[in-house]
Formats: C-alpha cells, structure tokens, sequence
C-alpha cells in the first residue's frame, strides 16, 4: 500500500524525538521559556539547515548573520519619548500597557553565545518576536501568536515556529468537538482547529507578500511612522477582530494618550 513510506518515517528515534518536542510545544502556554528550548533542540535538524539556507540566499540576511548583531536592550522610557505613531512609541506603550518586559527574549548564552549560524537565527527571531506583532498587527496573547509566528515561517521556515504551529493545529484538532461556528465565545473559538487554521493562514500569507523582515535593522526605524514603515516592508496588518491589538480599548486608549 501507499502508506507502507511511514515505515521509513515513524523509526523509535524519530517518535522518540517527535514526543519530546511535543512536550515542550504543549508547554509553551505556561512558558515561553519551552519555545526557546523547543528552538534550541531543533539548531541541527534538517530543517534547521533548510532554514538557514534559504535565509543564506538573502545578502543582507547573509550579512546580519555572519555579523552576528545583537538586539537591544531597549530603554523603554526613551522609546515612549519618541514621536506617537512611531515604531518606537507603539511598541514601549503596548509592552508597557499590557504589563510585559520589552527585553524579555533569551540572552546570547542561552543559545551557545551563537557559535554557531543557527544560534544567531534563533536569538534573533525571539529577540525581534514582539516588534513583529507590532508590525502586523496580530495580538500579543494567544488570540494573534499562531498569525505572528507564521510570519517567520512563511518567509524562511524556521522550525521552532513552523513545529509550534503544527502542534497548536493538532492539539487544538484533538481537543475540540464542536464546529467553530456553534461556539458563541470567541475564547471558545480560539481552541478550534478552525480557528488556528485560520490564522496560521493569515500570517502565512502576510509573510509571503511582505519584504524579508529577518534583516531589518529595527534600532535604526524606532523613530519612524508605523504605517510608513509597514508599507515600506509590504506589511498590511491586521487591524480589526480579537487576534489584532489594535483592536484593543485598552491599547487605543494608552496610544491615543
């Protein structure tokens, strides 16, 4: 039969594998700290290799990657001081209203003080993870990450994120018995299958109409327009429903203030 290729697929050490990065993925709701894990236990997996060569294509990623440039700390006082509607401006207030550390991502040491390429390409995804949902648009709690994150997966395959989503479709398939459309909560909504498709797909698509965003200088854009910046990159975020911040009273209060 057709399906006799799983043999070569479903080996003990490829379940045995697939099991323990399951488990952290599960856990990524609790900690964040399991999807870094998760990340660096895939740094010399195929698609890891699959990932940094089409990056590798890209000069400027090329370039980022062999300077091995660090990412903040950010000062988020100076970052609020910055012109509102700014890149810097949204991103301190959103962080700063919603009650989140803005250098909250792992340090270098985390990821082998990034001997190696593919320790600087997980550091930097994390690093630069909140200022994507800025960018999109997509919500900074779990209504928006499968759409965020799917962003990176679009435009270069990077295989902590494109695992994460591949687990919240599957757990949220097995879990869920009712159609997304007889639940009345958007809450109950979100646990759907239905629901993570769907935004898997709306980031999936941004990311692949949108400009290479893996080597954007974000220190050098803090100070420039939100919108400006998002055509310039071919962003069109998403602005309205659950899974966009700007969708937010308390976030459209504290921006407009």
């Amino acid at each position: 039969m057709g399906f006799q290729y799983l043999d070569r697929i479903a080996t003990e050490d490829n379940l045995r594998s697939f099991l323990e990065l399951a488990d952290l993925a599960a856990g990524a709701g609790a900690s964040a700290n399991n999807v870094f894990l998760l990340s660096h236990r895939l740094r010399q997996s195929n698609p890891m290799q699959v990932c940094q060569r089409l990056l590798q294509r890209d000069p400027d990623c090329r370039a980022l990657i062999e300077e091995r440039r660090l990412s903040g700390p950010y000062d988020p006082e100076a970052l609020l001081a910055l012109p509102k509607g700014s890149l810097g401006h949204t991103y301190a207030t959103v962080l700063k209203t919603m009650g989140y550390d803005i250098n909250f991502f792992p340090k270098p040491d985390f990821y082998a003080n990034l001997e190696t390429d593919a320790d600087y390409i997980n550091y930097r995804v994390y690093a630069t993870h909140d200022l994507h949902h800025i960018l999109t648009g997509f919500s900074l709690d779990n209504f928006g990450e499968l759409g965020v994150i799917s962003v990176s997966v679009a435009q270069f395959a990077h295989p902590g994120l494109a695992f994460t989503d591949l687990m919240a479709l599957l757990l949220s398939w097995f879990r869920n018995d009712t159609p997304i459309d007889e639940h009345e909560s958007v809450r109950d909504q979100a646990r759907t299958a239905g629901y993570a498709l769907g935004m898997i797909s709306k980031g999936l698509n941004m990311g692949a109409a949108a400009h290479p965003l893996f080597p954007v200088i974000w220190e050098e854009r803090m100070a420039q327009n939100l919108d400006d910046l998002r055509a310039d990159l071919a962003i069109v975020p998403v602005r309205e429903g659950p899974w966009s911040w700007h969708a937010d009273p308390r976030l459209s209060a504290a921006l407009a203030a």
